[in-house]
């Protein structure tokens, strides 16, 4: 679904990224990599297909819209490296020209030595043209103070629907405010919240294969 914002032509996908048209660049937020070795190290049984999945459609998009970089909202790789950052590398090795930035987010604790070898920049933020790339979203002061229009994840926003015989469901969604979009989890193994959302946000659910704008 295209959204304008700032006079930049945004593409929501509904593999839970954003293609920012003008700038080229695909934008993802949590896409914990790295948690099914995690859990799977700690005796969780978790279907090991679950990570070369993921890395299949973030690979599928950069075939798809061939960004000119790409733009991790903190929280890549889920936890200390397991047997999952060797697909992560072997990933990597496909697409040595994309420039890729991780926005450093709680969750990122690998040595940033590691990145810098698969030529990944690691920043505390990011600002590009008029959005202000973050991993935490702002409240108060600081989100009033920001430098931009925040783009950041943390924290898996879904939107909660009801439907005439009871049922409920929470769906992934794109949440944006006066100052800041809350972007969904790019991940599958990864929870979501049910977000409060005032009346003058924009919001958009992702529903299998399309994404819905909420009224």
């Amino acid at each position: 679904m295209g959204f304008e914002l700032f006079e930049q032509d945004l593409l929501l996908l509904p593999q839970k990224a954003i293609f920012w048209q003008q700038q080229k660049a695909l934008i993802a937020a949590d896409v914990h990599l790295g948690k099914v070795g995690h859990f799977r190290k700690a005796g969780i049984a978790v279907p090991r297909d679950m990570e070369q999945s993921e890395l299949s459609v973030l690979s599928d998009l950069i075939y798809e819209h061939k960004p000119e970089k790409l733009i991790f909202l903190g929280d890549f790789f889920h936890s200390e490296i397991n047997s999952d950052w060797d697909w992560m590398v072997l990933w990597r090795s496909q697409f040595p020209k994309l420039e890729i930035v991780l926005v450093k987010g709680n969750h990122d604790i690998i040595d940033e030595d590691h990145y810098k070898r698969l030529n990944i920049a690691i920043v505390d933020e990011l600002l590009i043209g008029p959005f202000l790339m973050l991993h935490h979203p702002l409240t108060g002061l600081d989100l009033q103070n920001a430098g931009g229009y925040v783009f950041c994840g943390h924290i898996h926003p879904g939107i909660g629907l009801a439907g005439r015989a009871r049922q409920h469901i929470t769906l992934p969604c794109f949440a944006f405010g006066d100052k800041q979009a809350i972007l969904p989890s790019f991940g599958t193994f990864t929870g979501r919240i049910a977000i409060r959302s005032n009346k003058t946000d924009r919001i958009f659910a992702i529903a299998n294969d399309k994404v819905l704008a909420i009224e």
